[in-house]
């Protein structure tokens, strides 16, 4: 690490320690400027110039970064090497199978099998595996864990075998929350360091992760994406990622969003804006005077839904939002003054006033034309206004259907199409930002304190992305009135938005099948393909969680909410 070409060796002296990088600037000074580069073509070149070796990265290789040119195809190769590795249950658990039975391997040949391990920091999230089985009572949480527990005994104990085998390797328990807001909130440092022959190094914090999402990182300035098993394997064992040289979509964000508008909103235009671009395989970076409007947790919600709008990544350069909030999660001091001054050393920091770097394209947004939208009925790319959910609602189903359909749920009611069978605050995109959770905590407020009460066809649930959201909910005193009307606790993890949502009661499951009925899901999700969510719920809805909200206020998508009422006191 400490020799290549561009002698490009450097220290920094942070609150009295010295700290080793490779220095960006030393290349500027023998290749010239770097400015022009966008922030996540800097993080890759820092990497190879890491990495030189004159054989998996050579000079040519570092040569080709620098002149990175945005009107011009990429068609250079390079080798990618990410600081740490991100994992779920799911994916997570075949990748430490293979090292137990490398391990194997080594022993039965009469070596040390103890030698087999992770070459770079592997995190393991437990987060896939717990359903919403119990729901809209105090106890549902600890009746969705003990059930979890019981279903995946094994799994677990040698998910816990693996930790104290390994080196490198840590596993986050269940119940306790979503993989990438433990990323977000504990794992990522934006600047991370480890300690090599005797020094301290520092770099860029880069990872690859086993889960599609692991793009939320990318709102700390952190580069990273999901991948195969088999990659992900490799990056544990140091071996690098082929990657071409990406070309990299700018998007400028301006103004700011207006009174009632949230970031679900932001994000489900900016996912419909891409996806009608085309940014397949690109990196897309968000610059502009928008980004000083947006606040880390808003910026996490749209770096989160990159796989949908089709992007490797979406990327946040760091400045001094992000130093807000790793100082709000309680990183040290020593942590906040190495990342401002790394970033700030190597050009990597943004500051309100810099040059725009170039794109290979540039797609804008005015923040304040955005308006309240869902997404769906099963693609999240397809955002319909929330004053036009009504109609879209009733395209769905066959005209002389429209006004029929109709099935006995028990004598107090009657189950219809269009009807909200599923209400699901779940998931990384959105239940990662306060304002937005506040925002349904105070609708739950004001409707209780009204006297209403969510529909009693709608299952209610509340998974929220990690425990930081059930201590601000509870110590503003929301999380009573969410209880209230059903969004009790169910579980820390993916559930509703993988498929983990549970079954209907049966009197609703009967009734959708006896009218052969077209009813639906509204959920704080990131995917809402056909049959993803639940096999009865043939429409699902994205939306934010205020919005899943008011739909078990209202219990039906047929209506619309800007104009009616969701009920009387």
């Amino acid at each position: 690490m400490t020799g290549n070409s561009f002698n490009s060796h450097k220290t920094l002296l942070v609150q009295g320690r010295e700290y080793h990088y490779q220095s960006l600037n030393s290349v500027a000074a023998q290749l010239g400027s770097l400015e022009r580069l966008p922030f996540t073509i800097k993080v890759l070149l820092e990497n190879l110039l890491r990495k030189e070796d004159g054989v998996t990265v050579r000079r040519a290789d570092i040569e080709a970064v620098a002149g990175w040119q945005p009107q011009q195809a990429q068609a250079s190769e390079i080798a990618f090497s990410p600081a740490r590795v991100l994992m779920q249950d799911f994916t997570g658990v075949p990748a430490i199978v293979d090292l137990a039975a490398m391990r194997d391997a080594v022993a039965e040949r009469g070596g040390d099998p103890a030698k087999i391990n992770p070459q770079i920091p592997v995190d393991l999230v437990i987060d896939h595996s717990v359903m919403v089985d119990r729901y809209g009572n105090s106890s549902a949480f600890a009746a969705n864990v003990a059930m979890e527990m019981q279903r995946n005994r094994e799994r677990y104990a040698f998910l816990r075998w693996g930790q104290t085998a390994f080196d490198n390797f840590r596993v986050v328990p269940p119940g306790t929350g979503i993989c990438h807001q433990v990323n977000l909130e504990y794992l990522a440092q934006t600047v991370w360091s480890e300690e090599r022959e005797g020094k301290t190094w520092v770099y860029p914090d880069t990872l690859v992760g086993t889960d599609s999402h692991t793009t939320m990182i990318n709102g700390l300035g952190v580069l990273g994406w999901g991948v195969g098993g088999i990659e992900a394997e490799a990056a544990m064992l140091g071996q690098p990622i082929s990657m071409l040289i990406p070309e990299v979509v700018g998007f400028r964000l301006t103004g700011k969003l207006g009174e009632g508008v949230t970031a679900t909103d932001l994000v489900l235009t900016v996912t419909q804006l891409l996806r009608q671009f085309g940014v397949v395989g690109k990196f897309v970076e968000f610059f502009g005077a928008g980004l000083a409007q947006l606040s880390m947790a808003d910026r996490a919600t749209i770096a989160n839904m990159a796989p949908e709008y089709g992007a490797t990544c979406g990327f946040f350069p760091i400045d001094q939002i992000t130093l807000d909030y790793l100082q709000l999660t309680g990183r040290s001091s020593g942590t906040l003054a190495l990342v401002e001054s790394y970033a700030k050393q190597q050009g990597l920091w943004r500051y309100n006033e810099l040059n725009d770097p170039e794109y290979s394209a540039l797609l804008e947004l005015d923040m304040a034309a955005v308006r309240p939208s869902l997404a769906g009925p099963k693609r999240p790319q397809d955002r319909v206004l929330l004053n036009d959910l009504r109609s879209a609602t009733e395209q769905l189903l066959p005209e002389a259907r429209r006004d029929q359909g109709m099935a006995i749920v028990n004598s107090a009611a009657e189950l219809h199409h269009g009807d909200v069978v599923i209400a699901a605050i779940t998931s990384c995109t959105n239940t990662s930002n306060p304002a937005v959770m506040m925002a349904a905590g105070l609708l739950a407020k004001k409707a209780v304190e009204k006297g209403l009460a969510q529909k009693p066809w709608v299952k209610t649930s509340l998974a929220p992305g990690s425990k930081v959201v059930t201590d601000y909910l509870a110590k503003a005193g929301l999380q009573p009135y969410l209880d209230q009307l059903g969004f009790n606790l169910v579980g820390y993890g993916c559930t509703t938005c993988i498929g983990n949502s549970g079954p209907l009661s049966g009197p609703v499951a009967t009734a959708i099948d006896t009218g052969n009925l077209t009813v639906c899901s509204v959920l704080s999700g990131n995917r809402n393909f056909e049959g993803r969510i639940h096999a009865q719920t043939k429409a699902n809805w994205l939306a934010s969680p205020p919005l899943v909200v008011a739909f078990a206020l209202a219990g039906t998508t047929r209506i619309d909410l800007s104009s009616e009422p969701l009920g009387s006191d």
